[in-house]
């Protein structure tokens, strides 16, 4: 195989590897067998036994190290009451799988399925091509004529299982695969149908696949995160050893550019007083996210092109190459197919990188997650602050007409959001978040959107005024000369003032003038009062 050290995970076969006195020498055994291969050399084996076979399973351990001295073996107890139960089998080996240290990077690890029910090899199949075991399989067979001196031939066998008739073991893939889902999206409860289907296929492509993952969307749409999520989840189901090494390239320039990337060798440029690794390398093993990748120079594109497809690169002033085997995620809002156009980026490295594009929507795409993506930031500063904050439910209500409507702009997508609830949280007296607050905020977020915006005399938006049920019962017409009303109560003193204005003409043609009453009478069809119109009256410019 190669030259790192082998280790078996095998079960007892209680009735192959039985055999008494001097004559079970006699009989083929299979987990004996295994370790008498001369072209494999199993360094250690590690022997799941029921309890019942216990002192079977220590002659076995006797025989194999008068056989094969340099194979440890270890036992390990494993509750099986019925080794024909699948979930039973299952979840003993799953829980087995989940708690031993394996370190893939450093050794090979053999899958023994000749021994036990075909319930069990089959468990011990599936937990294979789940990753849970980061093994190979191996299934030795009895010599062909009984004279034959060489006992064991190991030979690798794959086998295909039609999940869809287990259902127990069906369902407990599915479950884990929610549990992934759940992760990658940090645990919101996301609604947008697109974006759910889009983070099931990154789970899918992010396990089965260490080629480069192409992330593209607007600033703060959460590629970063996605990325490091990724990260985890691999390293959880321990497809990776290595680090997570994040890099925004819009900071690197010039000799410091190839530097952070590739390394230097003590003198290669002046400043340069000592080797440097590079981040590369940092990267080995793991995962390496370039974020804003098309801000690189096509001089670090080239050299990252080599370095994706040959794994080895030049560190800066070396004449030896270095290698580092890393899988890349990159992370970008421009249009690199553009960028290639224009000369701007390297054709090449984009097909390469270009393998699994996903497109990350903004928030202003997704108007169906910010409820729950609000929820999610509130209880992030909660946990950060030690301090809990939640809206009245007029608040919420408000913020979140706000939050879906065409006025937010939600240029910075999460990153304003995330802003606007520490903001919030922090001025939040007692934890509560109020009204006041949220219109407040509200206008902060306007004036960040547009800072030219003339505050006196800004336009009005109905969603203050009116739930989402009424503004949809309302044409356009209505919608526009009612902004057109508010807009001049808002800015008047008294009823009276206001509909002095709002009537000046037809006023002249009547005897009896009442323009406050005509006034509150037009409010009401509305649901709208003179008093509560001044009480929520628009703050001045927040802090």
């Amino acid at each position: 195989m190669n030259d790192k050290p082998n280790i078996a995970i095998g079960l007892l076969g209680s009735v192959l590897d039985w055999g008494k006195r001097k004559t079970r020498w006699n009989k083929w055994r299979p987990t004996v067998a295994l370790c008498m291969h001369e072209d494999l050399p199993i360094h250690r084996l590690e022997l799941l036994v029921q309890k019942k076979f216990i002192e079977l399973g220590n002659q076995v351990v006797e025989d194999i190290q008068e056989i094969s001295p340099q194979t440890q073996v270890r036992l390990h107890e494993v509750v099986m009451e019925d080794p024909w139960d699948f979930e039973e089998v299952y979840g003993s080996l799953h829980d087995f799988a989940r708690s031993y240290p394996f370190e893939p990077e450093t050794t090979n690890y053999l899958i023994h399925i000749t021994t036990g029910t075909h319930v069990a090899q089959t468990c011990m199949f599936l937990l294979t091509e789940s990753h849970h075991f980061p093994a190979k399989l191996i299934q030795v067979s009895p010599p062909l004529r009984t004279q034959d001196e060489d006992r064991i031939k190991g030979k690798y066998r794959v086998i295909d299982l039609d999940l869809s008739k287990y259902d127990r073991i069906a369902s407990r893939f599915q479950a884990e695969q929610q549990e992934s889902l759940s992760f990658l999206k940090s645990g919101i409860e996301t609604l947008n149908p697109e974006f759910n289907a889009l983070i099931e296929r990154i789970e899918s492509v992010a396990m089965e696949s260490k080629a480069p993952i192409l992330l593209i969307g607007p600033t703060g749409a959460g590629k970063s995160k996605l990325a490091k999520r990724i990260f985890e989840l691999k390293k959880v189901r321990r497809q990776i050893t290595g680090n997570f090494v994040e890099v925004n390239c819009a900071t690197l320039r010039g000799d410091a550019s190839m530097s952070a990337l590739f390394g230097h060798k003590k003198g290669a440029f002046t400043g340069a007083l000592q080797d440097r690794a590079g981040l590369l390398r940092a990267a080995h093993n793991g995962i390496l996210f370039l974020d804003e990748i098309g801000e690189l120079g096509v001089d670090e594109q080239a050299m990252l092109l080599r370095a994706i497809e040959e794994k080895t690169f030049l560190p800066m002033g070396s004449d030896q190459e270095t290698s580092s085997d890393f899988q890349l995620i990159a992370g970008t809002n421009r249009n690199l197919s553009k960028d290639v156009q224009t000369g701007r980026f390297r054709e090449d490295l984009l097909a390469r990188i270009n393998l699994w594009t996903f497109y990350l929507p903004g928030l202003r795409e997704r108007p169906e997650d910010i409820a729950p993506n609000l929820d999610y930031e509130l209880e992030q500063l909660s946990q950060q602050t030690g301090k809990h904050a939640t809206f009245n439910k007029e608040a919420k209500e408000r913020f979140l007409r706000f939050a879906v409507s065409g006025a937010a702009l939600w240029k910075a997508n999460f990153r304003d959001l995330n802003a606007a609830v520490v903001r919030l949280g922090t001025l939040a007296r007692g934890g509560r978040i109020t009204t006041e607050l949220v219109e407040e905020e509200i206008e902060r977020l306007r004036l960040s959107w547009n800072p030219t915006q003339n505050t006196g005399s800004k336009s009005i938006d109905l969603d203050r005024w009116l739930s989402s049920e009424d503004l949809e019962q309302l044409d356009l017409f209505d919608q526009i000369q009612l902004k057109a009303v508010l807009e001049v109560c808002l800015q008047s003193n008294t009823l009276a003032e206001a509909g002095r204005q709002l009537f000046s003409v037809s006023r002249k043609q009547q005897k009896n003038t009442n323009d406050s009453d005509r006034l509150r009478k037009y409010l009401k069809r509305f649901g709208l009062q003179w008093s509560e119109l001044r009480r929520r009256k628009t703050p001045q410019r927040p802090y």
